[in-house]
């Protein structure tokens, strides 16, 4: 049986939501950044690609319009390389790479690329919130809670199973040493792609984004920028 091996892996560093660094960066450039450094690092030519597979689970906003496409695109790969979109929620990347590998161990395939990606900052309260205020009532008719939101559901996990808030606070508490550590001990390092942003900061006296936004100087008294120091891998 042919077998899928991967040859090659790069990420973006994670920023804070609506606040950090990539909160004007749209979802094609982000996701395609990480795809042309992953081919790069494989070696290949890009021409040879036969699909790229992008897990979204929020595919609406600036990652909608088949984000695999997109960002297969926004990668820099030539028009001939196909792109496709998987959404299964909270598995949406994993289920992108199993597909990409069954596509190459089954479907004939010789490379593809899979891949994962949210924008929470440009997506989740632009243009995702409509679907949950506007559910299909067909759909709620037949299951009452298929728009319930995760944090809902966690919330119920927790009661069925006996899971308290000190229990998740505990484990919270130790993914992020373990991320700390990892960070400090350099071991994220090569799989990180730096990667230059213009985010978008906001005047507090008003509440908004200057209209010249964001090319104002942060630096200015009036300006804050609530991500000065950011927590995420250079």
């Amino acid at each position: 049986m042919k077998e899928a091996v991967i040859v090659s892996t790069a990420r973006t560093p994670i920023g804070k939501a609506y606040r950090g660094a990539f909160n004007d960066t749209k979802s094609p450039s982000m996701a395609g950044h990480a795809i042309r450094e992953a081919v790069r690092r494989a070696g290949i030519d890009p021409g040879e690609i036969d699909d790229v597979i992008v897990g979204s689970a929020m595919t609406c906003g600036t990652a909608g319009l088949n984000i695999g496409r997109m960002a297969a695109l926004a990668a820099g790969l030539p028009d001939s390389v196909a792109g496709q979109t998987v959404d299964r929620q909270c598995s949406s990347g994993m289920m992108a790479i199993a597909m990409a590998a069954k596509q190459i161990i089954v479907d004939g395939q010789s490379i593809a690329v899979g891949a994962g990606q949210e924008s929470i900052s440009l997506v989740q309260d632009r243009a995702y919130k409509w679907a949950l205020e506007d559910g299909d009532e067909n759909v709620v008719a037949e299951s009452e809670h298929a728009y319930m939101l995760m944090l809902q559901t966690a919330e119920i996990v927790a009661a069925r199973y006996g899971i308290d808030r000190a229990q998740m606070d505990a484990f919270a508490l130790q993914s992020q040493q373990r991320t700390a550590e990892a960070q400090a001990a350099g071991r994220l390092d090569a799989e990180i792609v730096p990667m230059a942003t213009i985010k978008k900061i906001v005047d507090r006296e008003s509440g908004s984004f200057p209209a010249d936004c964001p090319r104002l100087d942060p630096t200015s008294p009036k300006l804050v920028d609530d991500y000065s120091n950011p927590s995420i891998s250079p």
